[in-house]
């Protein structure tokens, strides 16, 4: 069920699946929507009250025509979980949202239980020529550039042709701004002294052949930063794990969300 939440003075996108007691918030990458996650969140709306976000200017959230820093994007969110009012929730977010996901947990709102990080970007800048930058930049203009990325760049096994046209659809939907903002402005973030905050348990999920957020990457750079963090490695798969992988996406969230009830 898709509805739309005012938050931080915008108008965001929700897609809800499922009740519980306990809610599971997930939060898409950079060039993805609230429905990157709609194969994960099948899979875990039988137990748990499932919401997926459309940050703003992608999906169909608003898109103001400022305000796409990743502290920004982490209000955004913040204030749609009040909004619902979820008393007890876990976070999950993916590559640009998992960025999002750590300011978020850093801040330790109300509520929060757990972090799941998925291919997430790491809490500090990422390390980009400007060349690579530019080829972001252009990345979502058109249907080919779309299709280059994501058969070199987004994934580690082809996506079935109706995943692959959401891909190409969501990425192309994106408003200018927050297709810019991300290599541009938001990349170049460094919220690792606020990473220290974050005091909930914390499961990372990485993709073996992952291009973007690479393993290596993310033991260098998160998992020291983060304490509680543990790290579960996908074989054979490569950055949006949610479309590629997504039982196995859902399988490890449900092991993680039993063993904090437990």
């Amino acid at each position: 069920m898709g509805m739309d939440i005012q938050s931080n003075g915008i108008r965001i996108h929700v897609s809800e699946k499922g009740d519980g007691e306990r809610a599971v918030i997930f939060l898409h990458y950079w060039g993805g929507s609230s429905r990157t996650w709609q194969f994960v969140t099948n899979e875990l709306s039988d137990a748990y009250r499932t919401v997926a976000t459309d940050h703003r200017g992608w999906g169909h959230s608003e898109a103001p025509d400022d305000g796409y820093r990743i502290a920004d994007l982490a209000d955004d969110a913040q204030g749609a979980i009040e909004a619902l009012a979820l008393p007890r929730y876990v976070l999950v977010g993916h590559s640009m949202g998992g960025k999002v996901a750590q300011l978020l947990a850093s801040r330790q709102p109300q509520g929060l239980e757990g972090l799941v990080l998925v291919a997430p970007s790491p809490p500090s800048p990422m390390a980009l020529l400007d060349e690579q930058r530019a080829v972001m930049v252009s990345a979502y203009n058109s249907r080919e550039s779309v299709g280059w990325v994501l058969d070199n760049v987004l994934t580690g096994s082809p996506l079935a042709p109706e995943r692959r046209e959401q891909v190409i659809e969501d990425s192309l939907r994106g408003a200018p701004l927050a297709k810019e903002a991300w290599p541009n402005i938001a990349t170049r973030e460094d919220i690792s002294a606020d990473v220290a905050a974050i005091n909930v348990p914390v499961l990372v999920i990485a993709g073996e052949r992952d291009l973007v957020d690479r393993v290596e990457t993310l033991q260098a750079e998160l998992l020291p930063r983060i304490a509680h963090a543990r790290l579960e490695v996908l074989a054979g798969i490569g950055h949006l794990s949610p479309l590629e992988a997504p039982s196995a996406v859902a399988a490890a969230i449900r092991r993680f969300v039993s063993e904090l009830e437990r």
